[in-house]
């Protein structure tokens, strides 16, 4: 079975494709073992699908699913394209969360997320201020003076009572600088769409930044969010990074 490696922002995925829809959970605990496997935060399996131009089946490293990741759909419609299972380079796709639209523009991908979902207003807790919004998946953001603030331990307690991403972000000359915990990786990863997605919403809320700004993950590329009407979209740089057999 051949597989490619890619990575969007930090996040990196294994990619394949097939015409079978069936539960993948275990091979992306094996794909996504970094020691034994190939190595990533998650797998794509991109299936058929009658509504759209093709449906995507996504697994965290522990085989647990996910309804939406930001990164991933930049990284799958770039393989789509690539691979010539869309008939141009702007496409939709079904994902957990719904209907995915993203465009390929050379290395550069942008997708249009699905409408966020207020789950809680502003609460304090632990000595910082919360917001829990779905971006796609859930996501608490506190919005801090120094990243440094970004503490693992309250990171797993607050994921765990809440179900959610937990993000901490720091707003600067205009810019959002992220550091985000995921489900499923459980621990800090170099970037979350869905996540950066939810701080830039929380910033913009609060006059902050405005409609369109750069937001800089862990991994420190540069990605765009932007919010016209009240969808917002998302932009950066994809690549690919291997191909690999896996017997």
């Amino acid at each position: 079975m051949t597989y490619k490696k890619y990575s969007a922002s930090g996040n990196d995925f294994v990619i394949f494709h097939t015409l079978v829809k069936k539960d993948y959970s275990q091979e992306a605990i094996k794909l996504c073992n970094r020691t034994e496997g190939i190595g990533a935060d998650g797998l794509i399996v991109i299936v058929p699908n009658d509504n759209a131009d093709f449906e995507w089946l996504f697994y965290n490293s522990d085989g647990s699913d996910a309804a939406m990741c930001g990164n991933g759909t930049r990284a799958c419609a770039h393989y789509a394209y690539a691979n010539g299972l869309v008939p141009n380079s702007k496409m939709t796709f079904l994902t957990g969360a719904g209907v995915i639209q993203s465009q390929v523009d050379g290395d550069i991908v942008e997708t249009q997320l699905t409408q966020p979902k207020v789950i809680k207003e502003e609460f304090k807790e632990d000595g910082f201020i919360w917001y829990l919004v779905d971006t796609g998946v859930p996501h608490l953001v506190t919005i801090v003076e120094d990243l440094e603030k970004y503490n693992h331990d309250l990171c797993a307690k607050m994921r765990y009572k809440y179900n959610a991403n937990v993000n901490f972000a720091k707003i600067e000359n205009g810019i959002i600088k992220v550091r985000t915990y995921e489900r499923g990786v459980e621990g800090e990863t170099l970037a979350c769409g869905t996540g950066m997605a939810a701080c830039f919403l929380r910033a913009n809320n609060l006059g902050l930044v405005e409609n369109r700004c750069f937001v800089y993950p862990k991994s420190g590329e540069e990605l765009t969010l932007s919010k016209i009407d009240e969808t917002l979209f998302f932009k950066g740089a994809v690549k690919e990074v291997f191909t690999a057999e896996v017997k």
